[in-house]
């Protein structure tokens, strides 16, 4: 029995569940196998939470953290996740006892089958291993559309359920995340929450903490290198060369070993972006090897983004999330190369005519406020959205653009606007190709690329853009600008604060665009749609919260929670010369707070700005209302606490006229 006799059939915790046996234990407790009493015995798994602290102080803290972060468990809703059924508190002997309660999936792991099938002298065949990332990819989609990133994807975190062989994830990473969590904030130690399996997880990931859905696609692609070859990570990989070597183990399918070498890019970016645009591309028979990612040079030097009506003042930066605010900078130059001689000297030449004439070509095509035309001024002939009917297409390529350009009639998206963005994405992922595509049947390869990154976009568009917002794709402008600040100042909000809600939640979608000036591109429209459903949410109060002090009270506590780079605008109406004390609960390098100040000739504009601090006290230099900004910059949902506190608190302060926005 363990844990002195809690499993004995005459001891219930709870009054409910009977510990059968210990199943495993890790770093933040230990998992039990049980019963449920109150469900006909049904077995369950208890994880008892225990965090590594020693005074009464610190555990009561870590509990609350604990139970404040828990409730993202509890929104998993999908049959190939166990599911979390309660957070169980009880005594036992005297002393306190937590528990994640879930249910109890029967059934082998896949590290149990694969060593059945080496015992045997077998491994697992491609039609397997093709049908098994078929299953776990719609998985990963629910997952990741919820902002919830797995973290820990391992052939012994699959099971192979018995009731209908379906692949369940279990071992989910948030139990461990929590875990973390609770430890840093108890002790103070600032570590960035690295979770996952050595040779599973990608770099990223292990040396610095970031995650992303690329890296569950990353651990999962790894996980299917090992069936099929019987090989430990560790001996499918070169770390001297820093490439996967299972060629020297298996031979796949040209359409298999494309979509694992793309899903194990060590660049981020060069990964796919959603486990759909993978299930796609399993299911296209198009598919074709996709360009090295080794040479480093796949993206252009990021550059600080400069938010619409900030101007070029250092002091207003938008600073990408995982970086502090920073001035302007010239782009780097790139470095002569004394071994190039004048064969690369020609070549760049032609590359940068090249480069010109296809930049040229797009930006014709591409006019915000105004029809698209291609280079005669005439309406575009398009090959790439929608002409199901062009006769040099393959049956399948038909069929794959009519359900394209049913899908954007669906969404209501304007077709050129569509075709100026794909094009944006297409020629950024890939750069070495300097022309526009044709109708020829050597570029069904590269059409059914253009067609995928098109398909993430509409992703993106059903997502996040409301039906109005995706109406106006292609016509935003400098107007809308102007429009938006009317609109909002009356609600005592400025454009910083717009902008920040707006900028969050565009760099969780487009990262590397994020870090350019991409406001008058193609996919700067994007941008504008966001921060056109932002200031209906601010309207609406769903975005925006004024927090008042009942008479005499000094203090408010708030709790709220963002999706993955989401963000909530505050207002408080104070006074000059009063002491505010504000303090933000939530994991570290997880938000950007700012906090903006009613200046009426802008000379302060902030007290903080887009600042990775949690805490700020001080006098305060002007009588208005002041904004506080909360923005979450990691790609898992955030629960968090705002503590504010001011003194000399007025129960009815006179209420200013909204101050004209400076922005």
């Amino acid at each position: 029995m363990v844990m002195g006799g809690t499993g004995s059939s005459n001891n219930l915790l709870g009054s409910r569940y009977r510990i059968l046996r210990e199943l495993g234990r890790g770093g933040f407790g230990y998992t039990y196998l049980a019963e449920d009493v109150n469900r006909f015995n049904e077995l369950c798994v208890l994880k008892e939470f225990l965090p590594q602290v020693n005074d009464d102080e610190s555990l009561r803290k870590a509990k609350q953290l604990f139970e404040r972060e828990a409730d993202v468990l509890y929104q998993l809703n999908h049959p190939q996740i166990p599911k979390f059924r309660e957070l169980l508190r009880v005594k036992d002997r005297g002393r306190g006892r937590l528990f994640l309660v879930q249910d109890y999936v029967e059934g082998p792991t896949y590290q149990e089958l694969l060593e059945t099938r080496l015992n045997a002298g077998n491994r697992f065949a491609e039609s397997e291993v093709i049908q098994l990332l078929q299953r776990v990819l719609p998985v990963l989609s629910y997952l990741h559309s919820i902002g919830v990133i797995h973290r820990d994807i391992a052939p012994d975190n699959l099971i192979s359920r018995n009731t209908d062989g379906l692949p369940v994830l279990i071992d989910f990473g948030g139990v461990k995340q929590l875990a973390t969590v609770v430890q840093q904030q108890v002790t103070h130690d600032g570590v960035p929450t690295r979770l996952g399996k050595a040779g599973y997880a990608p770099e990223e990931q292990m040396e610095s903490g970031q995650v992303s859905p690329s890296s569950d696609l990353y651990a999962l692609a790894v996980t299917a290198l090992v069936l099929l070859t019987g090989q430990a990570p560790d001996a499918l990989y070169d770390r001297y060369t820093q490439r996967w070597r299972w060629q020297d183990y298996v031979t796949l399918s040209p359409r298999l070993a494309t979509v694992l070498e793309r899903m194990l890019a060590p660049r981020v970016g060069d990964r796919y972006s959603s486990a759909t645009a993978v299930a796609q591309a399993l299911a296209s028979h198009d598919l074709y090897p996709t360009p090295g990612y080794a040479n480093g040079n796949r993206y252009p030097e990021p550059t600080v983004a400069v938010a619409p009506g900030r101007g070029t003042d250092p002091s207003t930066m938008v600073a990408a999330p995982g970086s502090s605010p920073a001035p302007i900078k010239p782009p780097k130059q790139s470095r002569p190369n004394p071994t190039g001689g004048c064969f690369q000297a020609f070549f760049g030449l032609l590359l940068l005519i090249g480069s010109i004439g296809l930049v040229w070509w797009i930006a014709t095509r591409w006019e915000p406020n105004g029809p698209l035309t291609n280079p005669e001024g005439n309406p575009p002939e398009e090959t790439q959205p929608g002409d199901a009917t062009n006769p040099t297409f393959s049956p399948e390529e038909q069929a794959r653009k009519a359900q394209l350009r049913q899908r954007r009639e669906r969404l209501q998206v304007d077709e050129r606007y569509l075709v100026a963005v794909t094009d944006q994405l297409f020629y950024s992922q890939f750069a070495e190709i300097q022309r526009p595509l044709s109708d020829d049947p050597a570029d069904a390869e590269l059409r059914a690329e253009w067609d995928g990154i098109a398909n993430e976009v509409l992703d993106v568009l059903e997502a996040e853009l409301s039906a109005q917002a995706r109406q106006r794709l292609g016509s935003y402008g400098a107007g809308d600008r102007d429009q938006w600040r009317q609109r909002v100042n009356p609600e005592y909000v400025s454009t910083r604060a717009l902008y920040d809600l707006t900028d969050a939640k565009f760099a969780y979608l487009y990262p590397q665009a994020a870090q350019q000036n991409f406001i008058d591109q193609p996919i700067g429209q994007i941008w504008h749609g966001l921060a056109d459903d932002r200031v209906r949410g601010i309207e609406s109060g769903e975005l925006l919260e004024e927090i008042r002090f009942a008479s005499g009270e000094f203090s408010q506590s708030l709790r709220d929670r963002l999706g993955p780079g989401e963000g909530r605008i505050y207002i408080l109406n104070l006074s000059e010369g009063q002491l505010m004390r504000l303090n933000l609960q939530a994991a570290p390098d997880t938000t950007r707070l700012s906090i903006y100040v009613p200046s009426p000739d802008d000379t302060l504009p902030f007290l903080l700005e887009d600042s990775r601090d949690r805490t700020w006290s001080g006098t305060l230099p002007q009588s208005g209302y002041y904004e506080i900004t909360v923005v979450n910059t990691q790609t898992a949902a955030l629960n968090y606490a705002l503590d504010v506190s001011v003194d000399n608190v007025t129960s009815t302060p006179t209420e200013p006229a909204p101050a004209e926005d400076k922005n």
